[in-house]
């Protein structure tokens, strides 16, 4: 299934009080690889910008005055998410504001548009209960840079969000290769070359340790049986082969 980040700045925070869409951007995945298409709309919200609104996206009344309005680009952005999983970052907000936005056009819900609505905030709170989950303390935590994000954009954050989803539900560290994504002579070869290969002669060289690692481990040991009450199994284990 294709999946398409999306994010939205906005007016402020309400649409039930009149707040609009001012960016609206969509980033697409298929096959847990980016594609490269995507969608990035300014869009003149036809009223003011809150003064906190423009302080976190930086988008002034004056540089949206000559941008279209959202049933311009209406079209083009319905026919782009058609079919699509939206993956959404606080999928709620955005969700309500799209939803007012294309009410005004006598346009059914967003929902029945796309595939499915996934929302990466509640995915992260279940990953890492108990901690900040915004996109930022995301990036910190799985190592992605966004160290150009100035001004929360919807672009950027859509990019940044994929880098954290990727990284999330499987990332850099995962063994596991895709059928998807394998090269399946690559893989034969490979397969051929370990079933050749004779490991009875090898001979894995045992490291003693030195005096002074030898009491640094003794110690350990110590520390674990008194947190542990007594209960290191290993000491018992080693104690009956040394009878036996």
């Amino acid at each position: 299934m294709r999946q398409i980040f999306l994010d939205t700045e906005t007016t402020g925070l309400s649409p039930d009080a009149g707040d609009r869409v001012v960016e609206l951007a969509c980033v697409e995945m298929d096959g847990r690889r980016l594609t490269g298409q995507h969608r990035h709309y300014y869009l003149n919200p036809e009223r003011k910008n809150g003064e906190e609104a423009v302080r976190i996206h930086g988008l002034t009344d004056a540089f949206l005055a000559d941008k279209p309005k959202f049933a311009e680009v209406a079209d083009d952005f319905l026919a782009f998410v058609a079919g699509a999983e939206l993956i959404i970052h606080n999928a709620a907000f955005d969700m309500g504001f799209l939803n007012a936005e294309l009410k005004r056009l006598g346009r059914p819900p967003l929902s029945q548009t796309v595939a499915a609505v996934t929302d990466s905030l509640q995915m992260a709170r279940e990953t890492y209960p108990g901690k900040a989950n915004s996109l930022d303390a995301l990036c910190r935590r799985l190592e992605v840079d966004n160290s150009s994000r100035t001004f929360h954009g919807a672009l950027l954050d859509c990019e940044l969000l994929a880098e954290v989803y990727i990284r999330m539900t499987r990332g850099q560290h995962s063994l596991v290769i895709d059928e998807a994504q394998a090269d399946a002579s690559t893989v034969q070869k490979t397969v051929q070359t370990l079933d050749a290969l004779d490991l009875r002669s090898v001979v894995l060289p045992v490291i003693e340790p030195d005096p002074i690692e030898a009491q640094a481990h003794e110690m350990a040991l110590k520390e674990l049986d008194k947190s542990s009450g007594g209960l290191a199994l290993w000491r018992n284990l080693s104690h009956n082969r040394s009878l036996s």
